[in-house]
């Protein structure tokens, strides 16, 4: 049985970003740094199909290039409104759903390291992220295939028997392509591995596999739209009785000054993706949708390099 999904009309906070004089020189500013240290675009070279290495759902195509480091801090607030939300708790600001904090870095231009920390669960992530093929500006290569493996460990539950019960896995493989200068798309089929089911009720799944679908539309050079989804294939989680919702996210993408600033709303709790997957229950319908940010900044260990535009 397909779920359906509302979809929410809303306003998107418009942002005037002040232009800063650049120099004739040729000189690497810190937004520079940010594109660069994504799959940069040439003429026969890779095209860069996302501004970050994170949508609000999903991880994009894109990894980290060599010795480059990326900071995120990624933030949900509480319900907007339903019963747990309104003016008592400031429309959700008052409350915290979901903190991550994360650093990836580039151990080669296509092979990265990971590691994070969410609220939930205390869940900490350790992935590889492997830039199998990318999408070339000559068509030579029409998308672009981003490999993913991550182990989860909740290290503070007191319910575990076993060392492995607190262990979950998460593979994807996600295939993006840039349409046109303005649209750029991707789907991630993946697979989750719970030891322990999450939430942990009789009955519910230990592994399934999801299907995720992420666009992303480009309003100005340093802006953009994103629409981000996620259907789990869970034989619990299609049960209507069990209160599952598929993960449903919208937002606005900033650049700026070497950080990536994403303004969201979400029915989705939980940050990262064993977890959302595998456990959201917050409904569009219900007034469960919260308002969530992500700010990314990189930092980069090797020498000055020249910029390269996009």
């Amino acid at each position: 049985m397909k779920k359906g999904i509302i979809l929410l009309s809303f306003l998107l906070v418009s942002f005037n970003i002040m232009a800063q004089k650049a120099e004739e020189s040729k000189k690497t500013t810190a937004a520079d740094s940010l594109l660069n240290a994504m799959n940069s675009d040439g003429q026969s070279g890779p095209v860069v199909i996302s501004k970050s290495s994170r949508y609000i759902l999903s991880q994009s195509s894109e990894t980290i290039k060599k010795k480059n480091l990326n900071f995120l801090v990624i933030h949900r607030f509480g319900d907007f409104a339903g019963k747990n939300g309104g003016g008592q708790t400031y429309f959700g600001l008052d409350a915290v759903a979901d903190v991550y904090l994360g650093f990836e870095y580039g151990i080669s231009d296509n092979l990265n390291i990971d590691i994070g920390r969410s609220t939930i669960g205390g869940l900490a992530d350790l992935e590889l992220k492997y830039a199998l093929l990318h999408q070339t500006a000559n068509g030579s290569s029409p998308l672009a295939i981003t490999l993913i493996g991550e182990t989860g460990f909740r290290p503070y539950g007191v319910n575990f028997t076993a060392f492995s019960d607190r262990v979950s896995y998460f593979a994807q493989a996600i295939f993006a392509r840039k349409f046109s200068p303005g649209l750029s798309i991707q789907v991630a089929p993946s697979y989750v591995r719970n030891n322990t089911p999450i939430p942990f009720v009789v009955g519910n799944d230990l592994d399934f596999v999801s299907l995720s679908a992420t666009a992303r539309i480009k309003v100005t050079r340093h802006m953009g739209l994103i629409i981000d989804y996620a259907h789990p294939f869970s034989s619990f989680q299609k049960d209507k009785i069990n209160g599952f919702s598929d993960p449903l996210g919208f937002g606005v993408e900033i650049e700026t000054g070497g950080h990536v600033f994403t303004m969201n709303v979400s029915n989705a709790r939980a940050i990262n993706e064993i977890n959302y997957l595998s456990g959201t229950q917050s409904s569009y319908g219900r007034g469960q949708y919260r308002l969530g940010f992500t700010i990314s900044r990189m930092f980069d260990f090797n020498s000055h390099k020249e910029t390269k535009k996009e």
